[in-house]
C-alpha cells in the first residue's frame, strides 16, 4: 500500500469531519458564493489547523481562485490541493544522514510513542542497509531500556544501555564511542520525556547535545521531536518548549489515524517552521511513513 492509500485510510477520522464540507464546497462552487469559504474555514479550524494558518489558507484560496479564474470542480480541487500542500511546506522532509556515523536524537514527552518510533526508524534504516545502533538515553523511566532492547532485537541492530538512573549523557558518550569502534552508520538516541521539573529535563537535553557536538563535531545530527497527533494544540506548546534546548530539525507525528484533528500538520509547519518528516498511521513497522505534503493534501480531499 502506497503513501496515498495509507494516508487516506489513516486520515479517515479527519476526512469524515471535513469531507462533507469540502465536497459540498466543491460541488456548490461559484466565485460569488461566499459561504463556501466560511464553511471551509470552520472545517479547518475544527481539525486543529489553527486560526492564523486557516485564515492564510482561505485568503490564498480566494486570491488563486480570482487569478486563475477557477470555474469547474476539478480546477478548484487542484487549486485547493496545491494551496494545502504549500501550507505544509517547511523545508526538506528527508533525513540528512550523510556522515558515518550520523545521529538521530529523538525527544518528546512520555506517552507520545518515542520508543516505538525509534524502533520503526531502526527497522527502516536497517532495511535500507545501514548499520544502526540504539542508545538507551532514557535512564529515568522504568523499563525504558528493556523496551528499547526488544526493538533492537526486532530491527537486528545493537544497543548501548546503562543501569536505571545513570547519567544519560554518559550513555550517549559510550554509544558514540561504540559507534566509532564498530563502524556504525546511524546512532539513534532515546531521551527522557519527564524529569522532576521542566528545567531539569531541558538541562539534560542540552548536556546530551554538548556531548554529541563535542564527540562528533562534523556529524550530521537530526533532532526529531515526536508529537502525538491526538493532543492537538497542546503538542505545539510541548514543541516550543523543546526547541529551546534541543535544536529540532523536524517533527514525527504519531497516532494520526486515531484523531479527527489531522489539521495539526498545518499548524506545526506554520507556527514552528519545522518540517514534518514522518507520520504514524498505524501499529505496523511500515506504518511510520516519510511525509509527503501533496499526498497528504490529496488524501485529505479524497
Amino acid at each position: 500500500m502506497g503513501f496515498f492509500e495509507k494516508m487516506k485510510a489513516g486520515l479517515a477520522r479527519t476526512r469524515s469531519q471535513m469531507a462533507a464540507t469540502i465536497n459540498t464546497m466543491i460541488a456548490d462552487f461559484t466565485e460569488e458564493n461566499e459561504e463556501i469559504y466560511d464553511e471551509l474555514e470552520e472545517a479547518l479550524i475544527l481539525s486543529d489547523a489553527g486560526v492564523e494558518t486557516t485564515e492564510n489558507i482561505i485568503e490564498n484560496l480566494r486570491e488563486q481562485v480570482r487569478l486563475r479564474g477557477c470555474r469547474g470542480q476539478e480546477q478548484l480541487h487542484d487549486t485547493l490541493a496545491e494551496i494545502l500542500s504549500e501550507a505544509m511546506d517547511a523545508g526538506d522532509t528527508s533525513l540528512k544522514l550523510g556522515t558515518v556515523p550520523s545521529v538521530i536524537l529523538v525527544v518528546g514527552v512520555n506517552g507520545v510513542g518515542k520508543t516505538t518510533t525509534i524502533g520503526k526508524l531502526a527497522s527502516r534504516l536497517t532495511a535500507e542497509g545501514k548499520k544502526v545502533l540504539l542508545c538507551a538515553g532514557d535512564t529515568f523511566r522504568a523499563a525504558a531500556a528493556e523496551q528499547l532492547t526488544v526493538w533492537a532485537e526486532r530491527a537486528g541492530c545493537g544497543i548501548v544501555r546503562h543501569e536505571e538512573g545513570s547519567d544519560p549523557a554518559a550513555v550517549v558518550f559510550d554509544s558514540i564511542a561504540a559507534a566509532k569502534a564498530r563502524g556504525v552508520d546511524v546512532v539513534i538516541i532515546d531521551t527522557a520525556g519527564r524529569l522532576h521539573n521542566k528545567q531539569n529535563l531541558m538541562n539534560e537535553l542540552s548536556k546530551i547535545r554538548r556531548v554529541i557536538d563535542r564527540e562528533l563535531p562534523e556529524a550530521d545530527v537530526e533532532c526529531l521531536m515526536v508529537l502525538d497527533a491526538t493532543t492537538g494544540q497542546n503538542g505545539l506548546i510541548q514543541a516550543k518548549v523543546f526547541t529551546e534546548s534541543a535544536k529540532l530539525t523536524g517533527i514525527v507525528l504519531t497516532k494520526l489515524d486515531g484523531t479527527a484533528k489531522g489539521g495539526i500538520v498545518f499548524a506545526i509547519t506554520a507556527e514552528l517552521g519545522l518540517p514534518v518528516k514522518f507520520v504514524g498511521v498505524g501499529e505496523g513497522v511500515d506504518d511510520l511513513m516519510p511525509f509527503d505534503a501533496r499526498g497528504f493534501a490529496e488524501a485529505l480531499l479524497a
